[in-house]
């Protein structure tokens, strides 16, 4: 069972669900600890006064806030609670939207909410609500004593709670330069963007995370490993960096390119596909095959599967 955050209550209205907040995610990323190569023990972390260089003890460790440069105003856990203290035990909501009007690049960390003190049945109301109304509630928390803009979401059983960026902290398109939202602005024919489709759809399927895996946490696993068996642990192994590149076909036409994806990307989904898709792009059967001599080795452009 995860550590709990905290417990308070959702509030919508005057209704009044209290919960648990749990972390929705747990880290599966490879760590390194750093040493000391002459005798391999680990370097610490030491919190230094900024201006003496000396080490600080955490007795002697408070919080502050910077109101000016330079001057600050201390402030304890006790006195920040103490501000505000409903808000820092309440997921306050301020509004329903529906779902798909949330950017996913608001999204920031997810939690889960679990039902506290007998609360089942006006939890299962507001989740079941939520579900069949398609909403989501948009509301306001103090996590850490920081707050925060959040959206209360139903999934399967569970309600989850999802902190987002504030509208401040996502930057506008302006800052950027993207091709004009004009298709025929932009350059791309009505021929490529059909077979753009047409890829999107043969490389489509349901989403299920388990189908896909960290390569980088195995590679390196199976390296620590191999390192372990062989008694090199403290070994330093000298790698030629660079190595073979990947085959190109090195081909500028993107109406081309997206031909031999079409025709190298997997199995179309349905069986009058494969037709279609040389009826469309106007080859024959003799245009592929010498086409497939003078093309060199390449990975197809399917995902690989967990």
């Amino acid at each position: 069972m995860p550590h709990m955050i905290w417990k308070g209550a959702i509030s919508f209205g005057l209704v009044h669900v209290p919960v648990q907040l749990y972390p929705a995610t747990q880290s599966e990323k490879v760590g390194f600890n750093l040493l000391d190569k002459r005798s391999m023990d680990p370097i610490g972390y030491k919190q230094i006064n900024k201006n003496t260089g000396k080490e600080v003890t955490r007795d002697d460790i408070v919080r502050g806030f910077e109101y000016e440069k330079g001057k600050y105003v201390v402030m304890t856990d006790a006195e920040i609670r103490a501000a505000n203290p409903e808000s820092t035990q309440t997921v306050d909501i301020l509004a329903f939207v529906d779902a798909p009007e949330i950017s996913f690049l608001s999204l920031d960390t997810p939690y889960y909410l679990a039902p506290d003190r007998k609360g089942e049945k006006v939890y299962a109301l507001l989740r079941d609500a939520l579900k069949d109304t398609g909403k989501v509630g948009i509301a306001s928390v103090v996590l850490h004593n920081k707050q925060h803009l959040a959206a209360l979401i139903p999934v399967g059983p569970a309600l989850a709670l999802n902190t987002l960026r504030w509208g401040d902290e996502v930057r506008d398109f302006s800052q950027f330069k993207f091709p004009d939202e004009d298709t025929k602005k932009a350059g791309v024919t009505p021929k490529e963007l059909e077979m753009a489709k047409r890829l999107i759809d043969d490389m489509s399927d349901s989403w299920d995370p388990a189908k896909y895996h960290d390569t980088f946490k195995d590679d390196i696993m199976a390296l620590v490993d191999k390192k372990v068996k062989e008694g090199k642990i403290a070994e330093v192994m000298k790698i030629e960096e660079g190595g073979e590149e990947k085959a190109s076909a090195e081909i500028l036409d993107l109406s081309e390119l997206l031909k031999r994806s079409l025709k190298k990307g997997g199995a179309p989904k349905r069986g009058a596909k494969a037709a279609q898709s040389d009826d469309e792009t106007g080859d024959d059967a003799g245009d592929e095959s010498s086409e497939e001599k003078a093309r060199p080795a390449r990975k197809t452009t399917r995902r690989k599967r967990a």
